[in-house]
Parts: structure tokens; C-alpha cells; sequence
């Protein structure tokens, strides 16, 4: 970039005068015409330079409880135990009153959504109150 003096340069304009287009005396002094020093105004006036440059700032880190860190369990509704009988046994062991181990199959817990008409023996590891009196009036039991 040319520096030298020419009719162009902005400061040519205002030598003589006192304020340089900068209004008051001191306007342009010091840090406070920058927004302050820093990081300074990060949450404030400097907002779109932080999600831009530093968008990990503010973000939570610390302690997470192990508990929260395990996975859920995956889940079946009791309204589609039939539908995975007849899927892994067949229907005509289905109709005689079957056992099905949904832990062979990945699913950890029983949940009470739907209805069942036929009596199943279920091994699971747990299950919800519901399903649990659900598959009992069906005259079926939980194997846990």
C-alpha cells in the first residue's frame, strides 16, 4: 500500500483541524473506542466475533455423573410381544403358550403400551409395573 502523501489519504483532508473526523476530543483515544481490551465484550457487543472465531467459549465442561453416561436400556412395548413371537418361534408355537427371552434379542426392558391376549412366559432383565400386571391378567409371567 502507497503511503505516501497525496490528495486521496484521508489525513490530508483534516490536517488543521482538531478532532479529525473523530468528533470530541478523546473519542479516539485509548481502548475504550476499541470495546475494551480482550475478550472484552464477548457476550455483549462483540457476540458475532465469538460465535465466529470462538464458538466453544461458553460451552458447559465439567463434571458429568457416570450414571448419565450409561446407555439406556432398549425397550418393547407389551402391545408388540405377539408380533415378535410369531417372528422368532412361529405361530404355532405362539398359540401354545410360549417363552421368549428378549434378552437374546437385545431388548433390556418391558413396557406396559398396548394390550396382549395370549399368555407368554417372558425372560427380560426388567419391567414396568404395568406391563407386569398387563401380561399377568393375560395369564403369562415375567422371568427376570
Amino acid at each position: 500500500m502507497n503511503k505516501m502523501p497525496h490528495d486521496l489519504r484521508r489525513t490530508r483532508k483534516y490536517r488543521g483541524s482538531r478532532y479529525c473526523g473523530w468528533g470530541q476530543v478523546g473519542q479516539h483515544r485509548k481502548s475504550g473506542s476499541r470495546g475494551g481490551k480482550g475478550f472484552a465484550g464477548g457476550h455483549k457487543h462483540f457476540w458475532i466475533q465469538t460465535v465466529k472465531y470462538n464458538p466453544n467459549r461458553y460451552r458447559r465442561i465439567g463434571f458429568v455423573p457416570p450414571s448419565s453416561l450409561e446407555p439406556l436400556p432398549a425397550t418393547i412395548n407389551i402391545g408388540e410381544l405377539e408380533e415378535l413371537a410369531v417372528k422368532m418361534l412361529g405361530a404355532e408355537a405362539v398359540k401354545n403358550g410360549a417363552e421368549l427371552d428378549l434378552t437374546e434379542v437385545g431388548i433390556g426392558k418391558l413396557l406396559g403400551r398396548g394390550s396382549v391376549s395370549m399368555s407368554f412366559k417372558v425372560r427380560v432383565e426388567s419391567a414396568s409395573a404395568g406391563a407386569k400386571s398387563k401380561l399377568e391378567e393375560a395369564g403369562g409371567s415375567i422371568v427376570e
